[in-house]
């Protein structure tokens, strides 16, 4: 296993853990689902593209295919933004602890799919990791205590997971082709343009209701659980393959459950 891919998969994990934490709080201090999610990914597109351009990757963007392009603004304004929508809207509804057991049976549907597709072939060792996570987290948030079951909450964060797996396994075509930088802009410009649309459209899209706190939840949103993670993420994919990454992202509700 690539031991540098393995640290950033990590460190991606850890990441999006805190990422029910801020949520919950700026609930707390004014935010909407709509208000937080498009801010969220107007703020992580606006320090991506801050970074690219820092890092001279002017000459790179413009040589990337459209169709590329056109991806990566899709896995954005319809996947990632999807699972996010999913995943903020049972939030409101069922406890954090609980929520992030729902959405991490994504490592055994893109484990599935990927064997399916014929990407990869899920050893004993991988099938081994894979039990002993998904039952490492199931005590955990039991352990944790996580509170009543909501049914439209618990359908909300299935939900998020089948679309998450999805959004990975079109991303493992991708991420070689660009920078995971270029790409994780691309992303948070396309969820950044749909989501602002979406939540104007629905009367959720209320930043003037936020409080100073309230703002300062979504900036720690935007640069530790999109930015940060998602590059994480994207650089340790490259490395490891889906399977593998997904069964370490599994550390997320760890961390959000201390």
């Amino acid at each position: 296993m690539n031991s540098l891919g393995t640290l950033l998969c990590l460190g991606s994990g850890a990441a999006f853990g805190a990422m029910a934490v801020f949520g919950k709080l700026a609930y707390g201090d004014g935010a909407t689902v709509g208000t937080l999610l498009a801010v969220r990914f107007a703020l992580a597109a606006a320090l991506f593209w801050a970074l690219v351009l820092a890092g001279g990757a002017a000459a790179e963007i413009r040589a990337l295919r459209r169709r590329d392009v056109g991806v990566g603004l899709a896995l954005g304004g319809a996947g990632y933004a999807l699972q996010a929508g999913c995943y903020f809207a049972a939030l409101e509804r069922i406890d954090a602890s609980l929520l992030s057991l729902l959405l991490y049976t994504f490592p055994a549907i893109v484990a599935a799919a990927a064997v399916a597709l014929g990407r990869e072939r899920l050893d004993g060792r991988r099938l081994a990791s894979l039990v002993l996570a998904s039952g490492g987290l199931a005590l955990v948030v039991a352990g944790a205590g996580a509170g009543a079951l909501d049914p439209l909450g618990a359908a909300l964060g299935l939900g998020a997971a089948v679309v998450y797996s999805t959004y990975i396994l079109v991303s493992d075509g991708i991420v070689g082709r660009m920078r995971p930088q270029v790409l994780s802009a691309l992303v948070c410009t396309g969820a950044a343009a749909s989501l602002t649309v979406g939540s104007a459209l629905l009367g959720q899209l209320r930043p003037g209701d936020l409080t100073v706190a309230g703002w300062g939840w979504l900036a720690c949103l935007a640069v530790v659980s999109t930015v940060a993670a998602i590059s994480l993420f994207f650089a340790g994919l490259e490395r490891v393959g889906p399977t593998t990454a997904s069964i370490l992202a599994t550390v997320e509700p760890l961390v959000t459950v201390l």
